[in-house]
C-alpha cells in the first residue's frame, strides 16, 4: 500500500477537486483584496448625500459577496463537515449566488439606461432580460444536489443536468448586451468628442463591461465543454465562485466611476461634459449712474476678449476710441425693464465681456465643487 492511499480523504483529494480547493482559494483571496481596496472609496461614497438606487445596491454587495463566500469556504474546507449537514446546506451557494448575480445585473440595467439618456427602448430590453435572468436562476436553484464526496473532502453544490447551466447563460447574454451597448455608446461619442481608444476605454469603463463579459462567457464554456469524470467530480462548478466575484468586483466598480451624482443612474460622461463643462456670461457695462437701467442696447456692442482687456493701457479705455463713454465716471449694469412701458433705447452704450470658463472633471467619481 502506498503513502498515498494511506492519506485520509481530506488529504487524498481528487485532482478535479483539489483543482477546485486552489481555485476556491484564489476566489477568497480577490474577494479579500477586494474589499480592503475599496473600503476608502465606500467610506466617502457612504457620505454622500441621499440613497440612489445605485448606492444601495454598491453597499448591500460590498457586504453580501464577502460574507456568501466566507461560509461557502467554510463549509467546502471544514474536515467535520458531514454529508449529512451538507444535505441541508448545498443550496445556500446557488441560491446566494442567484441573489448576488441579480444585484450586479440591476446595476447594469440601471446604468446602461442612464446613458442612453432614459431610452425606453433600451430599458425594455435590458429589463425583459433581467426578468428573464431572475426567472431562470430560480428555476435552476432546485435542479442543484449535493457532490457525493467522501467524509473530510468538504461540501459542495452540482447540477443535476447539463441543462443546468442556462443558469449562467442567462447573465451571461445580459452582460453581453451590456457591453455591447456601452461600446455603441462610446464609439458614438466620437463625433462630438474624438478621444484615443485607451481615453474612450477609461473615459467609460468599457475595460470594466469587458472584463464581467469574458469571465461570465469563459464561466459558461467551461460548465458545458468540461466533461466530469463521474457523479463525484465538480469541475464543471471550479469557475462559478470566481465568476460571481470577479463580476461583483467590476460592477461596484463601474458604479464607482460614475461622474456626479448617482441619481436615476449617473449620466454619460460626455453629457457631463456638453452640459457643465463650459459656460459663457455676458456683461454689459453703462457708464451711467444714479438712475436705473432700463433696457440692453438692440444693437450688438463692441467685445473685447480677456486677452484684449489685459493688452490694452488705461489710455485705451478713456481715449474715445473704445466703447466706454465716460460721461459720469461711474458704471452701473445694463438690466431689461420691468416697469411695463416697453423698451427704450439706451442712453449710453456700455462695453460688453464675454467670459468663457472652462470647466474640467477629473477622473475621480465624485464630484468637486469648482
Amino acid at each position: 500500500m502506498s503513502i498515498i492511499d494511506q492519506l485520509p480523504p481530506s488529504l487524498n483529494l481528487p485532482p478535479h477537486l483539489s483543482a477546485h480547493k486552489y481555485f476556491l482559494v484564489c476566489t477568497l483571496t480577490v474577494a479579500a483584496w477586494d474589499t480592503l481596496v475599496l473600503s476608502p472609496r465606500t467610506w466617502r461614497l457612504m457620505k454622500t448625500p441621499g440613497w440612489p438606487a445605485l448606492k444601495m445596491l454598491f453597499h448591500f454587495l460590498r457586504i453580501f459577496m464577502p460574507v456568501e463566500f466566507i461560509i461557502v469556504a467554510v463549509a467546502f474546507f471544514d474536515t467535520k463537515w458531514t454529508q449529512a449537514s451538507c444535505q441541508k446546506f448545498y443550496l445556500f451557494e446557488p441560491i446566494c449566488t442567484a441573489i448576488l448575480l441579480a444585484a450586479t445585473s440591476a446595476i447594469h440595467v440601471i446604468r446602461i439606461h442612464a446613458i442612453y439618456e432614459k431610452n425606453r427602448v433600451v430599458l425594455y430590453t435590458m429589463g425583459s432580460l433581467f426578468a428573464t435572468q431572475i426567472v431562470v436562476t430560480a428555476i435552476c436553484c432546485g435542479f442543484y444536489r449535493s457532490v457525493p464526496l467522501l467524509e473530510g473532502q468538504g461540501c459542495i453544490a452540482g447540477p443535476k443536468h447539463n441543462w443546468v447551466g442556462i443558469y449562467w447563460v442567462a447573465p451571461t447574454l445580459l452582460y453581453t448586451v451590456s457591453f455591447g451597448l456601452a461600446l455603441m455608446r462610446s464609439i458614438n461619442s466620437l463625433q462630438a468628442k474624438p478621444l484615443s481608444p485607451w481615453k474612450l476605454m477609461l473615459r467609460d469603463g468599457l475595460n470594466l463591461y469587458a472584463a464581467i463579459w469574458l469571465v461570465n462567457l469563459a464561466n459558461m464554456f467551461f460548465w458545458f465543454i468540461m466533461k466530469p469524470t463521474d457523479s463525484s467530480d465538480p469541475v464543471k462548478t471550479i469557475v462559478t465562485s470566481m465568476a460571481a466575484v470577479l463580476t461583483t468586483s467590476m460592477s461596484l466598480r463601474i458604479i464607482l466611476s460614475v461622474r456626479g451624482s448617482l441619481v436615476h443612474g449617473g449620466s454619460f460622461a460626455l453629457s457631463n461634459s456638453t452640459q457643465t463643462g463650459s459656460s459663457r456670461t455676458t456683461h454689459v457695462i453703462s457708464t451711467r449712474s444714479g438712475a436705473p437701467a432700463t433696457n440692453i442696447s438692440t444693437h450688438t456692442p463692441h467685445t473685447y476678449t480677456l486677452d484684449d482687456m489685459r493688452s490694452k493701457t488705461e489710455a485705451d479705455w478713456v481715449d474715445g476710441k473704445s466703447s466706454v463713454n465716460d460721461t459720469e465716471g461711474k458704471t452701473t449694469i445694463l438690466a431689461p425693464s420691468h416697469d411695463g412701458e416697453g423698451e427704450h433705447p439706451p442712453q449710453n452704450v456700455g462695453v460688453k465681456i464675454t467670459i468663457d470658463r472652462e470647466i474640467g472633471y477629473d477622473q475621480s467619481p465624485y464630484p468637486h465643487a469648482k
